[in-house]
């Protein structure tokens, strides 16, 4: 029998609870429902008796959870294999979304407190063992601690502040709600799966807001997403205070904005949002909102459209829609609430006010037009649902107990005509049953039920209305992201473009080549994006830091990849080294041409009165002079630092002493004025030849010691220019001394050719041989001499070159000043070849 309180003959000395719903039965549930949403002012002054103090609001979502109740408990006495010769009854009664009102309803209910029952009969209501509730966290918290000193329990199909796990708290606490635990973990593999980094939130400023923040917090705890803002929504919603934390939203960088509310906190927030036309935001919504149908139409849209967000697993309860819409506002059985419900849906009303509308009573409710008939979302309904079946399966294992082998003392079994709150809270976390729906339910350790959440999102119809779809599932589980399911392509995102997933993150991924330094004060998530150091690297986006190259290794120009140091040498690949190859190449074509041309016209007087065996010698010097050039170029082995050094010593010295034997000869010659003095005997071939051969083995002497102490090897050193390090690969003198030996020799050959021509360089101009000397000798002097201070600063190979172009261009000196004379006299000018001519002085 279905009954009313508050109403008939026996008055009431307290009015605690604002209305209930009754049946009687073999055991009553409780149950607690936010019927209306606004409790009336308490009388602060206590001076009288507050008269007619109403609820207000109704709210057409919670009565159907209230009615889901009832529908539950009719189809559990219904089915005889579930309570065979037993009956559930019910009292259920509207909190009003108040702790105060919601603690002190369930007191009147578990209590037993005198009411007026149907058919005004006065008597007891049979006490409460179990209530179903309450919708809220802080409301369940309030309850739980005070029902658990009566051992009373309650299972809350709403209440998920993680909190409320905690069994040395609320040891009698259960739920068919998800912790919000499981649903901060799942927003926090979502931000981290789509990239979001910098974020804001928002919450409710009550247990569950905080709690749940807090638990989003700690799931995003050392990843990399920051929090750009932490607002929190007052429960008595300030104008002013709700405009400023919409400009928050607005004026951030974060595009995205996760929202822990409820779905009252909610509306209050997004009226200001659609008032301040905020539509840039992508929005992640918590299980209360996700599914709110107030929220799906056109008005709300354009700020909301795209919003994701997870919701309990949608169910459908048969038979359920027409057990919803068969109520009757003029049934001598219906509950208080339905004269509400009527006039709310239909605009009328039933008793005929002034200027209103009256009601027939024979209006029809239809299925989806409306909060209360809507079945497309059942999910907070459905956990009203699976309560009541978890406290009918409760019940029934309490009834399949065996004598002598109970759970209480000496293997008792309850007593179900006397049944105690006790013995429920001992069976109660034991329950393990398949509902009507095929779903497994039980209670873990925390008296928490498996979660799982279907992914939302918000499409937008040709109505101009919102769609909640469902995209995708997740799965907590224990120490991992859990099964995480989401269909990227059907996906509508919040913000501009809606097929394109929105970016936010307060600095853009470092790009590789760079590393990322934190701003100072500002989020790890804000950073600036730094070059990497020369020889250091980055090869992947957002690297922390840079890497050092490897030994002989350096970095790119944009420090992506560690590529090999430059080897630096003088190639013949090089434009340098194929000029001076050229140089040198032409030098030595230019001395074998001289040569052949002296040695076809030998027999002339002009050759032969420059002795043409020294003039061959020293043609031959200057040969080996420009072809050892050719032995600087190239990468530097072990045969070729010393065959270029020791080449290079004894080609100059055998030229110097040839030009030296030619300049002694011109000096006695003419300084043999007096009769019977005969000098020119001392300075013969053979004296000429014994010279030039000690002169040059001195140099070879050195040479050999060189080669034998210490000879020059290839060797490598690090340089750095413009571009970065490079290996420069050299020839090491392994002697200092004996490379110092070796030009002092032929500086000192070169020194005194020089004054000895210089000496003689006033002779008849016929026999000019010493002033060509001395100009050769001044241009070779002059080349060496600038060559010290310039090998000394070049750098890497052009040390090199410095030491090649000294020798072709003291090389090129000699030949072009000493023989190019002689050449033009023997090719173009031959009447100038004649013993009269060089006789002519």
């Amino acid at each position: 029998m279905q009954g009313v309180y508050g109403a008939g003959s026996c008055q009431l000395m307290v009015k605690f609870i604002p209305g209930s719903v009754y049946q009687a039965g073999d055991v009553v549930i409780g149950g607690l429902f936010p019927v209306h949403l606004m409790a009336p002012q308490p009388e602060t002054e206590f001076q009288s008796e507050k008269v007619n103090a109403f609820c207000e609001i109704f709210h057409q979502r919670a009565y159907r959870w209230l009615q889901a109740m009832i529908y539950a408990v009719d189809e559990i006495n219904n089915n005889p294999d579930l309570l065979a010769n037993f009956t559930l009854g019910y009292l259920a009664a509207d909190t009003c979304l108040a702790e105060s009102i919601t603690l002190l309803t369930a007191m009147s209910i578990v209590t037993g407190q005198e009411a007026h029952l149907a058919k005004s009969e006065c008597g007891s209501v049979p006490t409460v063992p179990v209530i179903v509730g309450d919708s809220r966290t802080s409301a369940s918290i309030v309850v739980a601690n005070t029902l658990s000193v009566f051992d009373i329990p309650m299972v809350s199909y709403l209440a998920s502040c993680g909190c409320l796990s905690d069994k040395r708290r609320y040891p009698l606490f259960f739920r068919t709600m998800p912790s919000d635990a499981a649903e901060a973990r799942a927003m926090a593999v979502l931000l981290r799966l789509m990239g979001w980094a910098w974020v804001g939130l928002v919450s409710a400023d009550d247990d569950f807001g905080r709690s749940g923040m807090q638990m989003l917090i700690e799931a995003l705890r050392g990843t990399e997403v920051c929090v750009a803002y932490n607002e929190v929504i007052p429960k008595d919603y300030p104008k002013m205070r709700i405009q400023r934390i919409v400009k928050t939203i607005q004026k951030s960088t974060a595009r995205v904005v996760v929202i822990f509310l409820k779905d009252m906190d909610a509306e209050a927030l997004f009226e200001e949002v659609v008032h301040q036309n905020v539509t840039d935001k992508q929005w992640i919504a918590n299980d209360p909102w996700v599914t709110y149908r107030a929220f799906s139409v056109p008005r709300y849209v354009s700020s909301l459209a795209g919003t994701i967000g997870f919701a309990l697993r949608k169910a459908d309860i048969p038979g359920l829609g027409a057990f919803l819409t068969r109520i009757n506002p003029h049934s001598p059985n219906s509950d208080p609430f339905v004269k509400e419900l009527w006039e709310t849906l239909f605009g009328c009303s039933l008793s005929g006010g002034l200027g209103q509308t009256l009601c027939s009573g024979s209006e029809v409710i239809a299925l989806g037009e409306s909060l209360y008939a809507d079945l497309s979302q059942l999910r907070v309904t459905y956990n009203v649902y699976k309560a009541v079946y978890a406290i009918a399966y409760t019940i029934k294992d309490m009834l399949a107990c065996e004598p002598g082998k109970g759970p209480f003392l000496e293997g008792q079994c309850p007593d179900v005509e006397m049944l105690q709150p006790a013995q429920i809270a001992h069976y109660l976390p034991k329950v393990n049953f398949t509902t009507p729906l095929k779903e497994w339910m039980n209670f873990d350790e925390n008296g928490d039920t498996p979660a799982s959440y279907d992914i939302i999102n918000w499409h937008v119809t040709v109505q101009g209305t919102a769609e909640f779809v469902t995209v995708g599932h997740f799965v907590p589980s224990q120490g991992s992201d859990g099964q995480f399911h989401i269909d990227m392509d059907r996906v509508v995102w919040g913000g501009g473009n809606r097929h394109k997933v929105p970016v936010s993150v307060c600095s853009s991924p470092c790009p590789p080549g760079t590393r990322k330094a934190v701003q100072k004060g500002s989020p790890v998530c804000c950073f600036d994006c730094l070059p990497c150091a020369k020889g250091e690297i980055s090869n992947k986006t957002g690297s922390l830091e840079c890497v050092r190259c490897p030994e002989r290794f350096w970095s790119s120009s944009d420090h992506t990849v560690c590529v090999p140091l430059q080897l630096d040498f003088l190639s013949y690949g090089d434009t340098m080294g194929i000029i001076l190859s050229i140089v040198s190449t032409v030098g030595a074509a230019l001395t074998a041409a001289t040569f052949a041309t002296f040695l076809c016209y030998r027999h002339t007087p002009l050759v032969r009165a420059n002795n043409s065996e020294v003039s061959f010698m020293l043609l031959l010097s200057l040969k080996l002079c420009f072809l050892c050039a050719l032995t600087f170029i190239g990468q530097p082995a072990a045969w070729s630092c010393k065959l270029r050094h020791t080449l290079f010593g004894i080609s100059f010295v055998l030229c110097i002493s040839c030009l030296l034997s030619r300049t002694m000869v011109v000096l006695v010659a003419f300084h043999s004025t007096l009769p019977g003095e005969n000098l020119m005997r001392y300075v013969g071939p053979a004296q000429q030849r014994v010279a030039i051969s000690i002169c040059t083995l001195v140099q070879v002497l050195i040479c050999v010691l060189w080669l034998t102490l210490a000879p020059p090897r290839p060797t490598e050193r690090d340089s750095m220019d413009k571009r970065g390090p490079k290996i420069i690969l050299e020839c090491a003198m392994g002697s200092v001394v004996a490379f110092s030996l070796v030009l002092g020799y032929i500086g000192l050959l070169a020194c005194l050719c020089l004054l000895l021509a210089f000496m003689a360089r006033k002779l008849p101009d016929n026999f000019n041989e010493a002033k060509l000397i001395t100009f050769s000798m001044l241009i070779f002097c002059a080349v060496w001499v600038a060559f010290v201070p310039a090998y000394i600063s070049s750098p890497g190979k052009y040390t090199v070159a410095v030491e090649i172009f000294a020798i072709l261009a003291s090389s090129y000196g000699l030949l072009l000043c000493i023989f190019a004379p002689k050449c033009y006299i023997i090719l173009l000018r031959p009447e100038k070849n004649s013993k009269k001519h060089l006789m002519a002085r």
